[in-house]
């Protein structure tokens, strides 16, 4: 018997609840709902006594990012108009849930949180390109006023801020003209930042933040060693010891305690979610969350004495089931799944598979099959973005939609991923359309091997990166697909680069020239040239939709409009989706169901799978 049909509205509408998170007394749970179609912030009594209560009213893309003032006083919400990420911070106080106010009211400008200090509860530390469209100073802003003071002034290659548990900003992480990395340190903020340390690019060095006592810095570095590790750098002397290290992965980062500033425990991620506990009350309570569900924990949200957790599960088939856990008397109370509607007995079991490429590596892959399985099935590759990011075990909308409708769907971790070491990393440069392509097709090949997937029937999805790796499918391995898909996906490399934001130019060294290319640069353009789809249009036989949001500040228009037009002037037809109000992915509900409705039916027509009536 076929596995029913799962609404598409299911997958892809709002949850009915999300991102809860506790008030530092621990008297109220905050979470995100929808009110009139749209997230926004509720609040109810942590104690369940109490019906819920909206305090945002956000009419547009709705609010995704939040937290609490350490006095409690202010909720904060962080976000962009019409996904050009510009994110500004906004403050509401939850007794007068009507005044709004926009701490970072600048236009053109981009807001971040660098720390929200226990030690100054009314204050926020926030980074903006307000001078300097391309660089980041740093600013103390008072909530209740609104003030800002200047606390540091980026001098042009610092990426990263880091402040003390006081609130003193004392770190900073630059990138150097080639790429590489420094870490600068200071004592107070009285005196000028002084390098302590130097990184090769391979090597990391990034700051996760200060030791207990204030003295020396966490950070991750993989000098001397293929996987990254949590060490502790003496700033007076630029030596490292290592506090922490995984035998198979990269650091995840570490869990410091805020209140006393003591290391609690060292995450990696694995197939799966591994920690290290370095401390006894926290490996006992970890065991005891771990308990509740099959599904890894997060910790998202704790009180300001940190005796209870909000702690939402990862899980492949039951995503966000949410429970707040007392540390003080080993209780846990559920307090809600995101999406009650999908029935964890109805969804797929995401399997993490490993597959060797032609050249050795090996490449950690997750196959999520339909429940009722078979053999020699449609499948659809399934390619992250980033590319400097990685595919996780847990539930992924995307690919448990398409398992319902009848696709094999394959995850590939190619090389560029983050997480399985340097060598793997580095083994991508100026590997698009290269290598970082063929470790897709091995994986294709081994599935069709194992008969899991019927060579005339693979099709190949993703977004960003991902878009693009649809668009190289189509144009350097057009024998290989039979359907594609590309959201977001860039479709030049040159045109692509060129376009970034402003404030990605100091980041260009370590990430694109290094690996992509320097369009600048005559050699660069031209290898640039020849791993663009754009100049191989005439390649294209398999059927391909591209997606794309108007606003995107990352991959623009340009990168879809000019690739569906170069096709046009072909005779070729291509399913084009361009959605306004819309950035590096569809925020809105509506949007996301019209374009995941049309990409169902676009694989069903080529692929043979499966299509609800909704």
């Amino acid at each position: 018997m076929a596995t029913p049909l799962i609404p598409l509205r299911h997958f892809f509408d709002n949850p009915e609840r999300a991102n809860a998170k506790l008030s530092p007394d621990g008297a109220t749970i905050s979470y995100l709902a929808p009110r009139e179609g749209v997230l926004n912030v509720w609040l109810v009594p942590a104690d369940g006594d109490g019906d819920p209560v909206a305090i945002t009213d956000d009419r547009d893309r709705g609010v995704r990012s939040y937290f609490w003032s350490r006095d409690g006083r202010w909720l904060l919400y962080v976000q962009d108009r019409n996904g050009d990420e510009n994110a500004h911070v906004y403050a509401v106080d939850p007794a007068h849930p009507d005044r709004v106010r926009d701490l970072t009211p600048f236009p053109g400008v981009r807001a971040g949180i660098v720390a929200a200090p226990r030690a100054t509860p009314r204050e926020l530390l926030v980074s903006m390109n307000l001078r300097d469209r391309s660089l980041f100073d740093v600013f103390r802003l008072n909530v209740a006023s609104g003030r800002f003071t200047l606390v540091a002034e980026n001098p042009g290659d610092v990426i990263d801020w880091t402040a003390d548990r006081h609130g003193r900003l004392r770190a900073a992480y630059a990138q150097t003209p080639g790429g590489d990395y420094q870490v600068r340190y200071r004592d107070g903020e009285d005196e000028p930042f002084r390098v302590v340390a130097d990184y090769a690019n391979e090597d990391h060095g990034h700051v996760h933040g200060f030791t207990g006592d204030g003295c020396r810095l966490y950070v991750g570095s993989a000098r001397d060693a293929d996987l990254t590790r949590l060490v502790e750098l003496d700033p007076e002397t630029g030596a490292e010891r290592v506090v922490d290290a995984d035998d198979e992965a990269d650091l995840s980062g570490p869990w410091i305690s805020d209140r006393t500033g003591t290391l609690q425990a060292v995450f990696y991620l694995r197939d799966r979610l591994v920690v290290h506990p370095h401390v006894n009350a926290f490996a006992r309570d970890w065991e005891a969350v771990r308990g509740l569900h099959r599904g890894d924990p997060v910790i998202t949200g704790q009180d300001a004495d940190e005796t209870r957790w909000i702690v939402v599960f990862d899980d492949d088939r039951d995503p966000g089931a949410t429970f707040l856990f007392d540390r003080t008397t080993g209780n846990a109370r559920l307090l809600f799944r995101s999406r009650p509607w999908l029935e964890p007995d109805t969804l797929a079991e995401m399997r993490p598979v490993r597959v060797t490429s032609r050249d050795g590596l090996t490449l950690h892959c997750y196959l999520t099959l339909p429940r009722d399985e078979g053999h020699e099935l449609p499948m659809v590759v399934y390619v992250h973005g980033g590319p400097w990011a990685r595919d996780a075990w847990g539930y992924d909308p995307i690919a448990q939609f398409l398992a319902n409708r009848g696709y094999a769907v394959l995850q590939v971790n190619y090389r560029g991923s983050t997480g399985f070491g340097k060598h793997f990393m580095h083994a991508a440069e100026r590997e698009f359309a290269g290598k970082m392509h063929d470790d897709l097709i091995d994986a294709v090949r081994w599935a069709i091997d194992e008969g899991v997937a019927d060579p005339e029937r693979v099709g190949i999805y993703g977004g960003s990166y991902g878009g693009y790796a649809a668009l190289v499918g189509v144009t350097f391995t057009p024998d290989v697909f039979a359907a594609a898909v590309s959201f977001v996906g860039p479709s030049s490399l040159v045109t692509l680069t060129r376009s970034f934001p402003a404030y990605w130019r100091p980041l260009l060294a370590s990430t694109w020239f290094r690996y992509v290319g320097d369009p600048e640069d005559p050699d660069d353009r031209a290898d640039m040239e020849r791993r663009s789809p754009l100049n191989h249009v005439d390649r294209i036989v398999t059927p391909l939709m591209v997606i794309q949001g108007a606003n995107d500040p990352r991959v623009t228009k340009q990168e879809s409009d000019q690739i569906v037009a170069a096709l046009h002037e072909r005779g070729v037809d291509v399913e084009y989706i361009c959605k306004d109000g819309e950035g590096h992915g569809f925020v809105k509900p509506e949007n996301r169901m019209e374009a995941y409705g049309a990409m169902e039916r676009f694989f069903a027509k080529h692929l043979g799978g499966r299509v609800a009536s909704d």
